[in-house]
């Protein structure tokens, strides 16, 4: 339930860098609360069965939103963090269809037959890695074991890479159910693309954005990065127009967080070609003036749409969602996730399937879902989760909208939370009444820091070792 202030409009963004750069920590990006380096190795299959079970004693089902992990590319990019598998050799592809197929025939099982699917995406790795007949078979293998809205109202989005497709291609994927479409670009200055090996020019990326304007596809976002190697600010100003040049309906501006400890790609990457700090927020700076005088709206952390796209539209009317794809305009679905390392949030619990295919593999031979470890939530983490992901969507928190939906009274459960928060107020990153949060622009861009404050688990240690410095910086 949404408990946002509906039908606000998120105010525009004060970028204030001196006080970013004291502020800047690592931190979660609450794709999920609990963030999944709290998920605990004994739930495996039957956990995850048993709450499938509960479901189906509720009178009302939520619909799906289902995701499809594909982690094959045909070369490395250094920068690189995914789960992901490097080969030329697509026979591979082939054997992981067929226990991709067989996962999902498992949970449609346990799920029960015909349940309505209202969101689908395809990530990776990269999932047009899979031929054109194989992605046809998959997608044929999803509609006869679940019911699909309409392609009017339903979201079917995939991941491609512009330099794996060609424009009969993407006409296909139109045909095959997809609607959304997402390219990754990262950068458009061919140096930048020689130093983290993505080499992608630019006719590739604007014929695919093209083709799928022409083959009808409802949203075309794309995806960039700042902080790579080569990047200045006259790099990023080029890219940023030559994107607003394009006119996509969706922009994802990551920052790229250096890791060679955790990531050995990165390995591959000239230290001494990465930004300084202080640049780096110079660049995210540019983007934000650049793509908001185009007339694009921050939706929060990476994210921008224009003004009448889907997540603006939901954010507007209180109904913007966080999952593990980013924000979503689909929030009362449960999200059920198939492939090596996918994550399912389905009720009030997490689970992540096997992160090699090795075991991925086993688990499906051995007739059980591949599931490596899972959460179920307590009553506290329900309330947490609530309160994390209104202000990550809204930036605001009705206290009496969270008071209503879990039977608490606020300022006594937050006591001491309301307390760290009072010196946030105090540096204008947000402001607190006795009815409200709200973020203020200056604390937009800070949000994770504020959301943090409502984390019991961070900073307490975690089962899995060095889990806490896989957390990018705030900013």
């Amino acid at each position: 339930m949404a408990t946002g202030q509906a039908g606000a409009t998120p105010p525009a963004v004060h970028f204030d860098a001196q006080l970013i750069a004291k502020m800047s920590q690592q931190g979660p990006r609450y794709t999920s609360y609990p963030t999944a380096d709290r998920f605990r190795a004994g739930y495996g299959h039957a956990e995850y069965a048993a709450v499938v079970a509960g479901l189906g004693q509720q009178k009302a089902r939520l619909p799906l939103s289902l995701y499809l992990h594909i982690p094959f590319c045909e070369s490395l990019c250094y920068y690189c963090a995914c789960n992901k598998i490097i080969t030329k050799e697509h026979e591979k592809a082939a054997i992981y269809l067929g226990y991709l197929m067989r996962e999902i025939d498992m949970q449609a099982a346990l799920l029960g037959s015909g349940q309505r699917v209202e969101q689908l995406h395809l990530g990776g790795g990269t999932p047009t890695y899979l031929s054109d007949a194989q992605m046809a078979q998959l997608m044929a293998h999803l509609r006869s074991r679940f019911t699909f809205a309409g392609d009017d109202s339903g979201e079917y989005s995939i991941e491609i890479d512009p330099r794996t497709v060609d424009p009969e291609r993407i006409r296909s994927l139109r045909r095959q159910g997809f609607n959304r479409v997402s390219l990754g670009v990262q950068d458009f200055d061919p140096e930048v693309q020689k130093a983290v090996n993505r080499i992608q020019p630019d006719a590739l990326t604007l014929d695919a954005i093209t083709a799928a304007r022409d083959a009808g596809f409802r949203s075309i976002s794309i995806d960039l990065i700042y902080g790579l190697p080569k990047q200045s600010l006259k790099t990023i100003g080029e890219t940023l127009a030559k994107v607003v040049a394009a006119s996509p309906d969706r922009i994802s501006i990551y920052n790229y967080a250096h890791m060679p400890q955790l990531f050995k790609s990165q390995r591959l990457i000239v230290d001494a070609d990465l930004p300084s700090d202080q640049d780096k927020l110079a660049m995210l700076g540019l983007c934000i003036e650049r793509l908001t005088a185009a007339g694009y709206v921050y939706i929060g952390m990476d994210h921008f749409a224009k003004p009448d796209d889907e997540l603006a539209v939901a954010q507007r009317s209180g109904q913007l969602h966080r999952n593990f794809q980013g924000y979503s305009t689909h929030a009362d679905t449960d999200m059920v996730s198939c492939g090596v390392s996918a994550i399912s949030a389905v009720g009030d619990s997490y689970c992540q399937n096997e992160k090699s295919l090795e075991r991925y593999y086993a688990g499906l031979d051995a007739g059980h879902l591949p599931v490596a470890r899972g959460i179920e939530l307590t009553p506290d983490d329900v309330i947490r989760r609530d309160v994390i992901g209104r202000l990550m969507c809204d930036f605001s928190l009705s206290v009496c909208s969270v008071e209503r939906s879990h039977g608490i009274e606020f300022d006594a459960y937050f006591a001491s939370e309301l307390a760290r928060l009072r010196e946030f107020e105090r540096d204008g990153l947000l402001e607190l009444s006795p009815s409200s949060l709200t973020v203020t622009p200056k604390g937009r861009l800070l949000v994770r820091n504020l959301c943090m404050v409502f984390d019991k688990y961070f900073g307490t240690p975690s089962d899995i070792p060095l889990q806490r410095m896989r957390y990018s910086k705030t900013i």
